[in-house]
């Protein structure tokens, strides 16, 4: 696998203020002097395996020691997002999907690794990611390597990473969950009744169903029937990877998935695992297997560590780095890069911000800037648009859109999780599209609307008076819902936006305005299906999208390439000192009050969605906010 890379752009100014800030926190405090470092876990565990870690900060190298053969250990929890992510100090205290990756890969090239121990503890994982764990699990076994899962998270999509290992072994105490595939939408209507908030919300597309949860208590016939299709893949994909890797009969796999919940030892009888027991005795069989008599564990091999000694003015600096997320990078020498534009989270307008605090999101700013960079680097080949997103503004989507569209380098959209309406709209303006057999995508529609809260408010005796001159200036008012002319001019504004959503559709895919339609109006559908349909050329990983973009460009596969991540990491500083988040939402303020519970307790999963679909703007969103298991 190529070098990762990532371009980082500072101001010696900013970095200036960052040291005086810092000057200023370390002054008197007791800190900036060097403090040892806790000792690696140990149970012939060795510190070889950490000796050609990342040390964040070190210019020296140190001397390389020799080491003796071992085994990799890399353990998958928490979340695993797509994207850069942070840079210094935090790159691997909240790794995103590429660092694991990446380390996954450095074990396959490591001629002292012979074995990798893949502990699975319940990682935060959509389908697509887990599909590029495989590849990565597939790389490590066909260089050689045997991996060994330790599988203690049970869901369905862990369980589909550890069936990509040599071999799957769970502790006693646990579960194994192969319950299906299962769809949950959350419904407000009833309570917003209750409130006496109305909310009203337009559509264009039978199918586009994003605002369905406000204003209905149950999924529409139309919105049921896309799940029920976009479900039932998912679940024959489950059935045919599990017979497979397996290797057992589907009938005999679709029984066992209506069992569903199984004790380890159940699930080993049943040939769903093949060993019941802990990490060590993984471990001890992996190091059997690989004829290793006194086996070094390298525990979370390749992880980044710090260098915590602070001390002195160079301390300071190296300080000041590593929470701005500063890197140094080593010049490429001319070589060749794919760059990987990362587009994750709901599309807006104006900057993004990452996962780490704000739950993340893809501006048109951070984006845009980030394909331009590209597009005038001249070591920069290609480019591929690496897309996790549910939609969101239409004119931010659009914005994304045309910089890529114009771009004469080669572009590449590889779809994640989920790349649906705006992700698909971006998506439609590279040359090539690679999705994951499990994304979401599609849902060509446009929704929007507003809610009024004028009534609630009433009730707590907030009244407001208006002033007004202008048949539709209260067109985004949220104290009274549309009025008939309010809402024409609303609904003309998007069909225009549907017009050039299906547009750009049938031009980026080559497809006639007919076909477009009869796949438009807010169908959702699996990559599978929307590779058969035409809206998609090629199912695979990020790796297969960057094979795509190499091939474009004309680069040899025999030819090495540079991989450059964009846009640049976010350190700390910019999550505490650049971080604007959204006003709380007038509904969910009333919501709270009349329940009397805080509303991120309510809210926490949909109050951002509710926001931008009540803002009065042309969306183009997902069809509802939905729960994918």
């Amino acid at each position: 696998m190529p070098l990762h890379r990532t371009r980082v752009h500072r101001s010696s100014i900013r970095m200036l203020l960052f040291s005086l800030l810092i000057a200023g926190l370390l002054s008197g405090s007791g800190y900036g002097q060097a403090t040892a470092e806790k000792p690696a876990e140990t149970s012939a565990v060795s510190e070889a395996g950490r000796n050609d870690e990342t040390k964040i900060g070190v210019e020296k190298k140190s001397p390389k020691k020799k080491s003796a053969a071992m085994i990799a250990h890399v353990s998958l929890s928490g979340p695993i997002p797509d994207g850069v992510g942070q840079g210094g100090l935090l790159a691997d205290v909240s790794p995103h999907l590429h660092r694991i990756v990446e380390r996954l890969d450095k074990a396959a090239k490591d001629d002292k690794v012979k074995g990798v121990l893949l502990s699975i503890a319940s990682p935060d994982l959509g389908r697509a990611r887990a599909d590029e764990l495989r590849a990565a699990i597939a790389r490590l076994r066909k260089a050689g390597k045997p991996v060994a899962a330790h599988l203690v998270g049970s869901a369905p999509v862990h369980y589909m990473v550890a069936l990509a290992c040599d071999s799957i072994t769970m502790p006693p105490a646990a579960t194994l969950e192969i319950t299906g595939v299962r769809a949950e939408v959350t419904f407000f209507k009833g309570l917003l009744d209750k409130l006496g908030v109305e909310a009203e919300i337009l559509q264009v597309g039978e199918f586009k169903g994003a605002g369905e949860p406000l204003t209905r208590t149950t999924m529409s016939p139309q919105l049921r029937t896309q799940y029920e299709s976009f479900i039932g893949d998912l679940y024959e994909q489950l059935v045919e990877r599990i017979a497979s890797e397996r290797k057992l009969a589907a009938e005999k796999v679709r029984g066992l998935i209506d069992t569903g919940v199984f004790t380890p030892e159940a699930a080993r009888e049943a040939g769903l695992i093949d060993t019941v027991g802990y990490e060590d005795e993984a471990a001890a069989a992996l190091a059997a297997k690989v004829r290793l008599e006194d086996p070094k564990i390298a525990r979370d091999y390749a992880e980044r560590k710090v260098d915590n000694d602070f001390s002195g003015i160079g301390g300071l600096v190296k300080l000041v780095e590593m929470l701005s997320g500063q890197k140094r990078t080593a010049a490429t020498g001319g070589q060749k890069q794919i760059a990987i534009v990362h587009l994750s989270g709901e599309i807006k307008e104006g900057k993004g911000t990452d996962d780490l605090l704000a739950g993340g999101s893809a501006g048109s700013e951070s984006v845009i800037e980030a394909i331009r960079d590209a597009a005038k680097d001249d070591d920069v080949a290609a480019i591929v648009l690496r897309i996790d997103s549910p939609g969101g503004s239409a004119l931010a989507s659009d914005l994304i859109w045309r910089e890529a569209e114009r771009t004469k380098k080669p572009v590449v959209a590889s779809l994640s999780d989920t790349a649906a309406s705006g992700g698909y709209y971006v998506a439609v303006a590279a040359d090539r599209i690679v999705a994951a057999p499990g994304t979401l995508t599609g849902s060509i529609g446009v929704v929007g609307g507003k809610i009024a809260v004028g009534g609630a408010l009433e009730r707590y005796g907030v009244h407001t008076d208006v002033v007004s001159k202008g048949r539709n200036a209260g067109w985004l008012s949220m104290q009274t819902p549309f009025t008939a002319d309010e809402r024409e001019a609303f609904r003309a504004t998007m069909k225009d936006v549907y017009r050039l959503f299906t547009s750009k559709v049938a031009a980026g895919r080559k497809l006639d305005p007919e076909r477009i339609a009869s796949l438009a109006e807010g169908r959702v559908f699996t990559g599978r299906m929307a590779k058969e349909l035409g809206l998609v050329d090629r199912l695979g990983t990020l790796d297969d999208a960057v094979d795509e973009a190499r091939k474009l460009a004309g680069i040899a596969d025999s030819e090495e390439v540079e991989r450059l991540l964009l846009p640049e990491p976010r350190g700390l500083f910019d999550d505490l000192f650049g971080l604007h988040g959204p006003a709380l939402d007038p509904v969910a303020r009333v919501v709270s009050r009349g329940l009397g519970i805080p509303v991120d307790d309510l809210f926490s999963r949909h109050a951002n969605a509710i926001r931008l679909i009540t803002s009065g703007r042309p969306l183009m969103m997902l069809p509802a906010q939905v729960r994918l298991r």
